[in-house]
């Protein structure tokens, strides 16, 4: 069976979590952490570069130890060090791990104090008010260890957007070569970029469906095949991913593209307008009594109910319809719209790169600017930057600017927000830098009230450009932390700042409600990658996508200006 990259970062992934919870060597449980970073990021499959005979090794975080597991995984489709940690540890152990709030050192405290290893048990001693006497833990925790055990029963899987692109694009391209295939597109809400996935739907218009289900259900990847037909299939892919595939008739394609990209809420809203016109719309066209009046493209659908084309990810019943209706729908940014980034991370702290192959890379990928914003002293973890390490870096930065490598690089910091809302670094060197990132990195358990004090505290700092990652979630990890987010970005507005979508894709934060209030309020959103290597700029198209489905326009994000209109906008924050 093919192994993917995903395949092999979550073996690395899963190593590091049961040694954490032995207590292993933080060391050496950072190298699996980073190797399946890496991983993640690499834009080739490592099989490829494997069977081309590159050295791996070259690879941020890939030494000889994890390359020679590497290469294991690769010819055996195994890990003896996973199976032998599997066998020290009960198998559903790392079940724990998937409920936000639940990391490995309070796995570690549950297993080793109460000896709980599975969501039952965890459900069970959390309704006996055992768990709220384990150090760290306490009363609140306890409660809502209980219910999110008991969201998560009630939770169907759902997959991060870019981990479903990984299968999705080899998944797409393999159909593309089925007989006589003259169409293939995805659906559902991949299609309208939604953060998770739950399942995927992929649409084909072909002469012959048999065949095409045939080659769908003979797809390497397929663990099940759920249920087939002549012209519709669903198969289960081997990491748990239920794909759906339709052959359509091409007088349908567009009725059908409309109906399973979805949402049902936007679908219901579109079939109610259609009624009031005597129509009817479903996955097979338009229809006046029986005949069909459209179908063939998504334009013909909209345009039968008077409607222009609305793109997919507006589709939610937020307020599309009626702006289409008035003529006011957005023109929204595209990744070729991107100037810049404004948040990445070099090897100063926790990046893997210099600043000179993070630049050349941004160059590669079309930016004109990029922002070198290294963690501060207090996030230690990270190798954090203290006063002498910024100056330095300062010198560096203007050192690459006085070459010519077609691209500019900006000074900058990502500095924590203490807990009183002052800055992790002094005036007198935040404000020598181009941008001054201010990022909640501690303390996310304050009340709703002192959370948001900190964050307006900081942003009032002469020196603030923008807050990084506002809400602090990563997705299906950890949740938000509670934040008047309505005041933060009235505060941006009335203190003329900005706010970050960090565009990586576990954190794809602001959430896209939060983008279209800040471009209601009139506040600019800088689409960053938080790129800790070369690799990770390709992320900003994800980022790009939640504006989108935040209804941001070119001109509501910050990194779209030339360089010299954001030079203008930057010292207007001082």
């Amino acid at each position: 069976m093919p192994v993917h990259n995903e395949d092999i970062a979550a073996v690395f992934d899963e190593i590091a979590d049961l040694l954490e919870i032995e207590g292993d060597n933080p060391f050496r449980i950072r190298a699996y952490r980073n190797g399946a970073r890496t991983l993640r990021e690499l834009g080739e499959d490592i099989r490829a570069l494997v069977e081309r005979g590159e050295k791996i090794t070259g690879f941020p975080g890939i030494g000889k130890n994890l390359a020679e597991k590497i290469h294991e995984i690769l010819d055996t489709g195994q890990c003896a060090a996973l199976q032998k940690l599997r066998k020290q540890l009960p198998a559903d152990l790392t079940e724990l791990l998937k409920l936000p709030g639940l990391g490995p050192k309070r796995v570690h405290a549950l297993y080793h104090e109460l000896d709980i290893h599975t969501l039952e048990q965890l459900e069970r001693a959390a309704r006996d008010g055992l768990i709220q006497h384990l150090p760290g833990f306490g009363a609140k925790t306890e409660l809502h260890l209980l219910e999110t055990v008991q969201a998560h029963a009630d939770t169907a899987r759902r997959f991060k957007l870019a981990v479903v692109g990984r299968y999705a694009e080899p998944l797409l391209e393999y159909l593309e070569g089925a007989p006589a295939v003259k169409t293939v597109a995805v659906a559902g809400s991949y299609r309208r970029a939604r953060e998770t996935v739950g399942d995927l739907d992929i649409l084909v218009i072909a002469r012959n469906g048999r065949a095409v289900i045939e080659h769908f259900v003979a797809y390497d990847e397929v663990d099940s095949v759920l249920a087939s037909g002549t012209t519709r299939a669903t198969v289960m892919l081997r990491n748990g991913l239920q794909v759906d595939v339709r052959v359509v008739a091409a007088v349908s394609y567009g009725a059908a593209l409309h109906y399973f990209t979805g949402s049902r809420a936007h679908n219901i809203a579109v079939r109610g307008i259609a009624r009031k016109h005597g129509l009817k719309v479903n996955e097979y066209g338009v229809f006046r009594g029986k005949k069909r009046i459209a179908g063939k493209t998504e334009d013909e659908v909209f345009g039968s109910i008077g409607l222009p084309w609305i793109p997919p990810e507006l589709r939610e019943n937020r307020g599309e319809i009626e702006a289409a209706r008035a003529g006011m729908l957005p023109t929204l940014v595209e990744t070729g719209d991107l100037r810049g980034d404004l948040h990445a991370h070099s090897r100063a702290s926790d990046g893997h790169e210099s600043i000179e192959v993070m630049a050349r890379a941004a160059k590669e990928r079309g930016l004109q600017y990029l922002a070198i914003t290294d963690h501060s002293k207090r996030l230690t973890v990270a190798h954090g930057l203290d006063s002498k390490r910024v100056l330095a870096q300062i010198q560096a930065v203007e050192a690459f600017n006085a070459g010519d490598h077609g691209i500019t690089l900006l000074t900058g910091i990502e500095v924590d927000i203490l807990e009183d809302g002052s800055l992790d670094l002094p005036d007198a060197v935040l404000s020598r830098l181009d941008v001054v990132i201010g990022a909640v990195h501690s303390r996310f358990e304050l009340s709703r009230a002192k959370q948001t004090r900190r964050i307006l505290h900081a942003m009032d700092n002469p020196n603030f450009t923008l807050l990084a990652h506002p809400s602090g979630r990563l997705i299906d990890r950890r949740e938000p932390y509670d934040v008047d987010m309505t005041r933060i970005i009235r505060h941006a507005r009335e203190r003329g700042c900005f706010l970050e979508l960090n565009a990586h894709p576990e954190r794809l934060d602001l959430l896209d409600t939060h983008c279209q209030r800040a471009r209601d309020e009139g506040v600019l959103v800088s689409i960053n990658s938080d790129a800790h290597s070369s690799a990770d700029f390709d992320n900003l198209r994800f980022g790009v996508g939640q504006a989108r489905r935040g209804w941001l326009e070119k001109s509501d994000v910050l990194n779209t200006r030339p360089l010299t209109a954001l030079r203008k906008l930057l010292a207007a924050t001082r």
